[in-house]
């Protein structure tokens, strides 16, 4: 008997749900209905928060500046100097000199300083009384020499020779075919001063006998002019 009453409850409980199909379908409604206010609840509940959170920046691209063009910097005003005062001034600074530039060219160095030119005193101009030494004639015991006193001047000059022989003994001194002037004997040598003028352009003859030395003198000189041979 209980096995027949299983049978019967299951026959009707299936027979009920093919005879009201309603059913099936209200619970199915209900579920749904069910699913889609949970999935409401949920998107309620986070889409405050996921709205205001912000998103990435847009890429942004940097700007170029613009090159300065040649007209702009070619006619642009000189930088103000400020002034003790506290003013500006647009007058341009002036430079000052360097004290060791100079436009002047380098003076010449004199002889001897190591760098630079080597500026030689000029020579001091020649006598215009000269003399030239030679050997008239010689012997056993000495020789007759002869110093030719020119005057290179225009006008009539008076003069001094002077002459040494290391060793040597005078025994005369004369002028040739003119007056006679006046002779001292010095050590190793003699000075003869003439007596007159000679005028310009002329010449004379002053020989002398030397013994015991040889012809070539130690030092010939007519005005401090060394003489010529």
């Amino acid at each position: 008997m209980p096995g027949t009453r299983r049978t019967s409850i299951r026959s009707y409980g299936t027979t009920a749900i093919a005879s009201s199909p309603w059913i099936v379908v209200s619970v199915g409604v209900v579920v749904m209905v069910v699913l889609l206010a949970i999935a409401l609840g949920t998107y309620r509940g986070r889409g405050p928060a996921f709205d205001a959170r912000p998103g990435p920046p847009p890429p942004t691209a940097a700007l170029a500046e613009p090159a300065p063009s040649a007209t702009s910097s070619a006619t642009r005003s000189p930088r103000a100097t400020p002034t003790p005062s506290g003013r500006a001034t647009g007058r341009p600074t002036p430079e000052r000199p360097t004290p060791g530039r100079s436009s002047r060219p380098p003076s010449p160095t004199p002889s001897g300083s190591g760098d630079g030119l080597r500026v030689e005193p000029p020579p001091p101009p020649a006598p215009p009384v000269s003399g030239r030494y030679r050997v008239v004639a010689s012997d056993a015991d000495g020789f007759v020499g002869e110093v030719l006193v020119s005057n290179a001047s225009s006008t009539g000059r008076g003069w001094t020779a002077r002459l040494t022989f290391p060793g040597g003994r005078l025994d005369s001194a004369w002028i040739e075919g003119a007056g006679q002037g006046t002779v001292r004997r010095i050590d190793d040598g003699f000075t003869y001063r003439s007596g007159h003028d000679l005028p310009g352009g002329a010449s004379v003859a002053l020989r002398f006998y030397v013994a015991g030395t040889q012809s070539r003198p130690a030092s010939c000189t007519v005005d401090d002019g060394a003489c010529r041979e």
